[in-house]
């Protein structure tokens, strides 16, 4: 793994606005389309365009090759399970509360790296820093506004999502040396097959009656926030690290913050904006002492 440079911090950014922007996006999708359904519908959308780029670079798809049991985890945790489990949580909770929620993922990312890598460990600065950005998590709990017994399972269910998306990236890490555009395509087809048959038992799609503007954010999730943001998330995980790539987690809030207040109305507290500089606190503490270790 190599230290990031400007490029490498402009693709993390990038990726923030884009994952920032998804959760106003499944909260209003989430009027119209239920859990399973809307995962199954978002990785349909986000398949399309990359079959087609993968048939334009002439990229042969791995699915159901040899190594398929590894697409077909990989796309069971890192995106058909995480997909339901947010979008569950979602429907229940502010949508910039979704967002601040994934930062729990460095706290997950950062063990689990620990435990399962040799060249990501933990030190004492750098668990401080991922301890810190996690209480201001915890603040939010005790603001009732925004957490209270009615929707308080849902934010655990938000919190249990982002931490399948640290184990689909831990596991992604086996195919590191797989071209980008196969990898994404061949989890995202495995993750069509997983949700297919729970949505047509489960929920039975074709009764429902959507509207066009939760179609169409189901289409901006699909496209951009799944199948563009995936490209852009494997290139960074493979290039600089688990634990860099994790750092996302600690941006998404900033842009879920912003557009849930300004496009959604979303009533924001002062916990709220305390957490928040607790969290970024946590970024500083935690990139301060990690440079050179993502090499």
């Amino acid at each position: 793994m190599r230290e990031a440079n400007s490029f490498d911090l402009a693709l993390l950014l990038l990726l923030a606005i884009i994952w920032g922007s998804s959760f106003f996006n499944i909260k209003i999708a989430t009027y119209s389309y239920d859990p399973i359904t809307l995962a199954l519908v978002r990785v349909i959308f986000a398949s399309i365009p990359l079959l087609i780029l993968c048939k334009f670079k002439k990229i042969k798809l791995e699915a159901f090759s040899n190594n398929w049991k590894w697409y077909a985890l990989i796309g069971l945790c890192n995106i058909s399970i995480p997909f339901v489990l947010i979008a569950i949580g979602t429907a229940k909770i502010n949508s910039y509360l979704a967002a601040i929620l994934m930062s729990t993922t460095p706290l997950s990312g950062s063990i689990l790296a620990h435990i399962f890598t040799k060249d990501e460990k933990l030190s004492f600065l750098k668990s401080l820093g991922v301890l810190v950005g996690f209480s201001g998590v915890v603040l939010l709990f005790f603001d009732k506004v925004i957490i209270n017994s009615e929707n308080f399972v849902y934010a655990l269910i938000t919190i249990l999502g982002s931490t399948f998306y640290c184990i689909g990236g831990l596991l992604t890490l086996k195919l590191k040396n797989k071209l980008n555009e196969n990898v994404t395509t061949s989890t995202t087809l495995w993750s069509v097959i997983f949700l297919l048959p729970f949505s047509i038992v489960l929920e039975t799609p074709w009764n429902s009656n959507p509207t066009l503007l939760s179609t169409l954010s189901l289409l901006y999730l699909g496209v951009v926030a799944t199948g563009l943001a995936w490209l852009i998330r494997f290139r960074i995980l493979t290039v600089n690290g688990l634990v860099f790539q994790t750092q996302v987690a600690y941006l998404i809030p900033i842009f879920g913050i912003f557009f849930g207040y300004v496009l959604m109305n979303e009533i924001i507290t002062w916990r709220v904006l305390v957490s928040l500089v607790i969290i970024l606190l946590g970024i500083y503490i935690f990139k301060k002492n990690n440079k050179g270790a993502e090499k």
